[in-house]
């Protein structure tokens, strides 16, 4: 018992060691792949092809991490469903993360036992800050390829689920307390970078209002497919400014809405829709699949594209792709 016991620390340790240091390769790129609205129950049929998908783009992208950005389970037993679909990135070695949606804790399980199911999860990066509102709210760093310095900042947020405002319906804000969360953080990592903001990207399940203000642009490049409104809070409590005001974040991933899977800049930021990855679950009318985010150190953007049954698509950079040339 004490030997199990023995190698079950180690393995931990090895894997934790190794899960705090996501950097750089050696070409000095970084590749995240963004799954979201995976939608999974457990032993449906229906939701099959999603599996299918993950693993395919796991081994034709072969990420150096994997997010997803909420809505992983549609059924229960909750805890069957998140182990099937989180095992599949697990198994091959690769850190993952994950930030909660609007459905997956009403299967059975709240989002504290979901949370301690996912970290029990080998190469699982998926942590909490106390003291805040929501769940999943954690930094993830990248190290430069030498290991010397942070590099970019990948902030995580809890959007919650539905509004708490009895006046007020339809979906929840970032609330006050994360944003100022974010912004002690961010000028942290600006003060350590001699006052230069670090490249950062922000990652959650409900998209942000400017998601709408940007697509009715018609001065802003939107590349992809919108089929639907942003399902956004009907309030807006203020991250986007936020971001303008600290000057790092870049590009901001999202899921939620099935039928979008667009890339607009809006002010100098990009915001993105992950693609759908489930099944036939629940409403979907895009082949399932994943978006890729590739950073290069030491360069400004980053390349995206998406990555669909057999082939790619959606190709573009951010910043250059998104800007319109002078006339």
């Amino acid at each position: 018992m004490k030997k199990l016991l023995c190698i079950y620390y180690l393995f931990c340790i090895a894997t934790l060691a190794y899960a705090q240091d996501l950097r750089f390769n050696a070409n000095g790129k970084f590749k995240i792949v963004q799954f979201t609205d995976v939608h999974y129950i457990f032993n449906d049929s229906r939701a099959e092809i999603a599996i299918e998908r993950i693993n395919e783009v796991l081994s034709a992208e072969k990420p150096d991490l994997v997010m997803f950005t909420g809505d992983i389970i549609y059924g229960k037993p909750a805890e069957a469903g998140m182990r099937t679909v989180l095992e599949q990135v697990s198994k091959q070695k690769i850190p993952f993360a994950v930030t909660f949606g609007n459905h997956d804790d009403e299967q059975g399980l709240s989002r504290e036992e979901l949370l301690k199911i996912i970290q029990r999860i080998p190469y699982s990066l998926t942590s909490t800050t106390k003291g805040i509102s929501g769940t999943t709210n954690f930094i993830l760093p990248v190290k430069s390829s030498d290991g010397q310095q942070d590099a970019e900042i990948l902030y995580v947020f809890d959007s919650h689920s539905y509004s708490q405002i009895k006046e007020v319906g339809g979906y929840d804000y970032i609330d006050f307390d994360q944003i100022q969360w974010y912004r002690e953080h961010s000028s942290k990592y600006t003060q350590a970078n001699r006052g230069t903001p670090l490249p950062s990207l922000a990652f959650f399940h409900i998209p942000l209002p400017e998601y709408n203000q940007a697509a009715a642009d018609e001065n802003a490049a939107l590349f992809g497919t919108r089929k639907e409104k942003a399902c956004a809070s009907a309030l807006n409590s203020g991250l986007f400014t936020t971001m303008k005001e600290m000057g790092d974040i870049e590009g901001v991933f999202v899921g939620h809405d099935h039928d979008n899977d667009y890339a607009v800049m809006w002010q100098g930021i990009l915001l993105a829709y992950g693609r759908y990855t489930g099944g036939n679950t629940v409403y979907n009318n895009l082949s399932n699949g994943a978006r890729v985010i590739e950073l290069t150190e030491g360069e400004k953007g980053f390349r995206t594209w998406i990555r669909v049954k057999g082939h790619t698509e959606q190709h573009v950079k951010f910043p250059e792709s998104f800007l319109k040339p002078n006339k």
